[in-house]
């Protein structure tokens, strides 16, 4: 039987709570986000224009942001269903990321003296992208990476619960998926060695039993490598607020949450948004777990790419 967990539940309710002290340290803190700024233009289920949302954040006060675009699929067969619906070739989508990062760049001049704007993409791992994001990195020169996993064993996790239960089915076993996930997940950090690391645990996404698969012995042990390569590579973990929106709690959900935090992994907001509206949103809730859980709010900037 897989159980729910009302305690935990509760735990997060209760770290997600604001009072005087709190609002105050929040106040005070630098307005950041590492993930973020999908927008309409790029990318298919985002809404909006890049600039629109880059005007966001200036209204509400973010010093600095980094831009982190979906790089587009390898080949028609990797598109996700939205894009095959609205008949975006990959080969238009490449030929789109061209305009991301020269827009990106005017923006980035453009805005210089309101906001940091940081210009990178989020990765993708699966079957013959190892090449694709290295050609990638030379061809456009990000500032940084954003090292991603939408995808085990070739079937998209995040998407739907219909493609999810295909992937579990592929697996095998819920436990045996998520350690699929995790190997991938290291794979790509020791390929990459990405500056920051994106909703750690996004595998969780349609497991409502997530917190006790994360619990099984073999699941904590790949959890724990993982999290050893980016605490000793000072890479950041994405404090990933959109996880806010599709369930419970942020990525990485509280139990990894705290081994980074006794790891002294360095924890960054990303508001993940793809949409004006989403920009900024659940932040004050994000850091208020942050807040109550100890954890700095002096955040590390991502370590950028030198060519």
């Amino acid at each position: 039987m897989r159980l729910k967990y009302s305690g935990r539940i509760n735990e997060f309710t209760r770290l997600a709570n604001m009072n005087i002290g709190l609002e105050k340290i929040i106040r005070n803190a630098e307005k950041v986000s590492v993930h973020g700024g999908h927008s309409g233009q790029f990318c298919q289920h985002a809404q909006d224009d890049l600039e629109s949302i880059i005007q966001a954040y200036i209204e509400q006060g973010f010093t600095w942001v980094g831009i982190t675009e979906h790089i587009p699929p390898i080949s028609d067969k990797m598109r996700y269903p939205d894009e095959a619906e609205a008949g975006l070739s990959a080969e238009f989508m490449q030929q789109r990321f061209v305009e991301y990062f020269r827009l990106g760049r005017d923006l980035q001049n453009k805005y210089a003296n309101q906001i940091e704007i940081l210009l990178a993409f989020e990765i993708e791992t699966y079957s013959g992208a190892k090449d694709y994001v290295h050609g990638l990195i030379k061809q456009f020169q990000p500032d940084y990476l954003v090292g991603s996993l939408h995808h085990v064993n070739g079937i998209g996790i995040d998407y739907n619960k219909e493609h999810y239960q295909l992937a579990l089915a592929q697996s095998g076993s819920m436990v045996q998926l998520y350690c699929d996930y995790f190997d991938s997940q290291f794979a790509m950090l020791q390929e990459f060695c990405p500056a920051v690391v994106a909703h750690f645990d996004l595998i969780r996404a349609f497991d409502p039993a997530y917190l006790s698969t994360l619990s099984d012995p073999v699941v904590i042990e790949k959890v724990d490598r993982n999290l050893n390569f980016i605490a000793e590579n000072k890479l950041i973990l994405d404090f990933n607020l959109r996880g806010f929106d599709k369930g419970l709690e942020q990525y990485p959900s509280l139990p990894i949450l705290k081994k980074a935090m006794a790891k002294e992994i360095a924890l960054l907001p990303g508001d993940d948004s793809h949409s004006i509206k989403s920009v900024g949103r659940n932040y004050e809730a994000g850091l208020a777990v942050l807040a109550n859980l100890g954890a700095s709010l002096e955040w590390q900037k991502p370590a950028q790419l030198k060519y």
